[in-house]
Formats: C-alpha cells, sequence, structure tokens
C-alpha cells in the first residue's frame, strides 16, 4: 500500500532523527502499528511453539502431531515417533508477530541491493562492488503493517521417555481370564486401540511397544493384558508344540502352532501371543523363534509373583526346570520384575516389579531402599529409566537423589536420608 508524500516525508523526517544513513536503506519502508483493542485482534489462542529439527521435519510433511493430557495430567506433545514435555517459558524482550512482513531485499528495486545469481548477497557487499556504480535510494513508498500478537512467553519442548504408565493402570483393570470368565468384565472398562492411543501419553510408534513391552493383544477389537496364570498356561502350551514337532528352536511353524492351539484356546489369543513372544529367525526365512528374554522373564514371574523370597540358587534350579528345554535362565531376565540381594547373611531373590512402583520419583526411590538398603547401577536402572530423559540420564538422576559409595570396588547407591 502507497500512502501520500506527507507519509513518506514523515518517514524521511524520523530517518534523519535517528541519523541514518540514506544510503543503507531501501525504497520501501513499514510502519508496524501494534494491535487495536478491537473484535478481531484478540488472537490469545495464539501460542509460541519451540521446535527441534525433527519435529519442522513432521510438520513440513504434513503427519500427525498432537497435544496429549488429561485434567490431571501435564501437558506432552507427540509427533508419530517421539513425545515431548510441554513447559511455559518467558521470552526476555516482546517479540512481535507481524503478517506479512517483508525482508530487506524485498523492500528494494534496485539491481544492486537484489539477488544475483540466486545468491542472496548483503547490501553492504554489493555496495561495495567496485565495477557498479553506487545507487542511491530515497524511500518513496510506506505500507502500514499490523502487529497481530504480543508475545513474552512460548512453549518449550523437551524429549521425554513414553508415559506407559497408563496402559498398565487401565488394561489391568480388565485382565482377559480366558472366556469362560468374560461375563465377570465390565464391558464399558474395555479400550479400542484408538481410545487408548488417544488416552496413554506417547506417539503412536511408541504406543505400539508399549502394548508388546506389556504384553498387551487385540481381543474382540479391544486391547487387553492377559491375566498372568491364564497367560502362563497359553505359553506353556505353544512351547509344547516344539516338542510335538521336533523343532529347532529358531524353526517354528506358525501356521502349524495356530493350528494345534484349534479348540483349545482362542485364535486372537494365540495369535496374538505369539506375535508378542516371537521374532522372525534369522537362519531359516519364514519361520519363527520364541524371544528367550520374555519367555524366561514370564516364568521368572509367575514364580515370584506372590512376593516370596526365595533363597538364590533354590531360586535359580526352580525357575530352570520350569523352562522347556533349550531355554537359559539369567539374572539380567528377572530385569524390572525382581531383584538379587546378596548383602544379606543369605543370598535371595525376590519379586519386585517396576510396574508395580509409584510415579512418584521421590516416593519410588524411598520404596526402593526401603526394600534394598543398597543398589549398583545395573539393579536400580531399570526402575528409574522411566524417568530419564535424552538429556538427563540414570545415573544424573542418581547423583542429585542418593548417596554413592565403592563397595568392593563397586559403586552403590543408598538413601539421602
Amino acid at each position: 500500500m502507497i500512502y501520500s508524500q506527507e507519509t513518506v516525508d514523515d518517514v524521511r523526517v524520523i530517518v534523519k532523527h535517528a541519523k541514518l544513513d540514506h544510503k543503507n536503506l531501501t525504497n520501501t519502508a513499514q510502519a508496524i502499528y501494534y494491535p487495536k483493542e478491537e473484535p478481531g485482534h484478540d488472537l490469545g489462542n495464539i501460542k509460541l511453539l519451540e521446535v527441534d529439527e525433527h519435529i519442522l521435519q513432521a510438520v513440513e510433511n504434513n503427519d500427525e502431531v498432537c497435544f496429549k493430557g488429561a485434567l490431571n495430567e501435564k501437558v506432552v506433545f507427540c509427533t508419530e515417533s517421539r513425545t515431548y514435555e510441554v513447559k511455559e517459558a518467558e521470552i526476555s524482550n516482546s517479540l512481535l508477530l507481524v503478517n506479512g512482513l517483508k525482508l530487506a531485499q524485498a523492500t528494494s528495486r534496485s539491481p544492486i541491493k537484489s539477488p544475483k545469481g540466486g545468491v542472496n548477497t548483503s547490501m553492504d557487499s554489493s555496495m561495495e562492488e567496485e565495477d557498479e556504480p553506487a545507487v542511491i535510494d530515497t524511500i518513496d513508498d510506506v505500507e502500514r503493517k499490523e502487529v497481530v500478537k504480543v508475545f513474552h512467553d512460548y512453549f518449550e519442548l523437551r524429549q521425554v521417555k513414553p508415559k506407559y504408565r497408563k496402559i498398565i493402570d487401565l488394561l489391568r483393570l480388565t485382565r482377559y481370564a480366558g472366556p469362560e470368565n468374560e461375563h465377570l468384565i465390565d464391558r464399558s472398562l474395555l479400550f479400542r486401540f484408538g481410545q487408548l492411543l488417544d488416552t496413554v501419553q506417547c506417539s503412536k510408534e511408541e504406543f505400539h511397544e508399549g502394548l508388546k513391552k506389556y504384553r498387551a493383544i487385540e481381543v474382540e477389537d479391544r486391547i487387553r493384558m492377559l491375566d498372568i496364570e491364564y497367560e502362563y498356561r497359553v505359553l506353556t502350551l505353544l512351547l509344547g508344540v516344539i516338542l510335538e514337532n521336533s523343532w529347532e528352536l529358531d524353526a517354528i511353524d506358525k501356521d502349524t502352532t495356530l493350528e494345534a492351539m484349534q479348540g483349545i484356546i482362542p485364535y486372537e489369543i494365540v495369535n496374538g501371543t505369539f506375535d508378542v513372544y516371537t521374532i522372525p529367525s534369522e537362519r531359516m526365512p519364514g519361520r519363527w523363534q520364541y524371544r528367550e528374554d520374555m519367555v524366561c522373564a514370564l516364568f521368572a514371574e509367575k514364580i515370584l509373583q506372590n512376593g516370596l523370597k526365595f533363597h538364590i540358587d533354590e531360586f535359580l534350579v526352580t525357575w530352570q526346570e520350569a523352562l522347556p528345554e533349550g531355554f537359559e535362565v539369567s539374572e539380567k531376565y528377572l530385569r524390572g520384575i525382581g531383584i538379587v540381594d546378596r548383602e544379606g547373611n543369605v543370598p535371595c531373590v525376590r519379586g519386585l516389579n517396576e510396574a508395580d512402583l509409584p510415579m512418584n520419583l521421590l516416593v519410588r526411590l524411598n520404596t526402593l531402599f526401603h526394600t534394598k538398603e543398597r543398589w549398583n547401577l545395573e539393579q536400580i536402572e531399570p526402575y528409574i529409566e522411566c524417568f530419564a530423559t535424552p538429556t538427563v540420564g540414570v545415573t544424573s538422576i542418581l547423583a542429585k537423589y542418593t548417596r554413592s559409595l565403592v563397595v568392593k570396588g563397586v559403586r552403590m547407591y543408598v538413601s539421602k536420608h
């Protein structure tokens, strides 16, 4: 928009009072006006969001991004594969949002001050070129620009671990224990995939990982966790098919396995359980193999589920005898479900499921140190890692909230109080 000569003259007067060199100015001046206190300028719903390269790429690709959070939860921001904590941060200086504001090159009609050959050269360097005469520009246009909003704060995003706890809390209420027990389940408490995804504070990709981590499967279009007794029974029957067919552990045929369970276990349960516990065979394409870590962990959880304490040697023998031939127990498979305590007079194993602990960090640490006085990093890590972020690891959390000491060359963590 071109205004009257008087308006242009006003700008020139301002330039003069500001002692600016007109040689460094372009043809068009932009007069910025603050928002008016009237309907149409109240745009309080506009917020600034600081994004990283991953989020920017997702927006440019038109990928789905969203905010998630219930009334009593902190809001998170999710892309297809990452979860971010949302915090409000202040801006030290006011930041103006101006619609259609032009940058320097767009306000000049001088060829010297325009990009050459696709390269955006600065005005100063172009003025210093010796092979072209200097062109003295005079401001002859004034464009009015309205400030849409003045910002004093913005949303700061920090990548965090997916918040899976809701998966457990919601699905535990309706554990599947076989078709004969379905009449005991309140159907109004069951969730479809989309409903649960909208509720749980994590990205879609992380949500799939969470369902597999907690061994949730789809039954009659609803996401369900299996009762541990029922799950143990189903997995034992599936593993029995290996012996019946004399298969190698990495040569499992899925179709034969599902067919063998027909009439014994509902198809959706068998198929879902098989998918959770198996991975494609590396040696034989088209065949499958059971994940030793998950199989061993379920058998250990079954033994430890009542909170009993076992002598370490007796537990390892009982655990190994319960497993099918070819599976070997290892203390690393107790990660997040049981702890080995060799500090006392009698070395023992006890059940301690990470999913049962409080989600408040300080309360959780207090619970852990009441259960066991001293922990090494390997022992305590699975119970703390859900609070870690890409920038703040487990060791940093422990350094802040616990005391450490070295016992026989091993760093141990104890309560700070």
